[in-house]
């Protein structure tokens, strides 16, 4: 699926009430809507900056992979950079 700028009718970040942790929410004119949390919009911002500031690489691949250590407050799902998929031109 490929979500152009003019299929979305609205997008909103927010922290909801109760929560402390961001929420995207976009919707899309056909009605369908999807909500990310902060930690998947972080990912896309981190992979998108790494792209655009980078002077060749054309490609970031991160990967879920569930984490029985990590860091204290670090959530158990985590996306991380796959070793050697990143593609530089």
């Amino acid at each position: 699926m490929i979500i152009r700028n003019e299929d979305v009718k609205e997008l909103m970040a927010e922290v909801p009430e109760g929560h402390t942790h961001l929420r995207v929410s976009l919707v899309l004119h056909d009605g369908s809507e999807m909500v990310f949390q902060e930690a998947t919009v972080a990912n896309l911002v981190r992979a998108y900056i790494t792209l655009k500031t980078h002077p060749r690489k054309n490609r970031v691949r991160l990967k879920g992979k569930r984490l029985d250590q990590r860091k204290e407050g670090f959530a158990e799902w985590q996306l991380l950079g796959a070793e050697g998929e990143d593609e530089t031109a």
